[in-house]
């Protein structure tokens, strides 16, 4: 990472580096109903995405805010929370 600016983490990666990767990852239709836009809802493209997420900030930082979310690994207590209740849920279940 560039030590100029060592906290973000899009730097260094394209627009169209970020559009492609969700795309593969939920689909047009996906990110039409994650991000209200048109580029994502009507005769969807990567290069008319990018067209008009250029023009648009508030659009963008909605893009660049869901890739970032979806690339932040889960932290393990999470997980361990999700068993915990899981086990609870069981638990309860067999006690009835």
């Amino acid at each position: 990472m560039n030590k100029d600016q060592p906290n973000n983490p899009l730097h260094g990666i394209t627009l169209e580096a970020i559009v492609t990767s969700l795309q593969e990852q939920y689909g047009w239709d996906g990110l039409a109903g994650k991000i209200n836009v048109n580029c994502f809802k009507n005769d969807p493209s990567v290069k008319s995405s990018l067209k008009f997420l250029r023009k648009t900030p508030w659009a963008r930082s909605q893009v660049e805010d869901l890739y970032v979310s979806s690339r932040t690994p889960a932290s393990p207590w999470d997980k361990a929370a999700e068993q915990f209740q899981a086990s609870n849920k069981s638990e309860n279940s067999e006690d009835k």
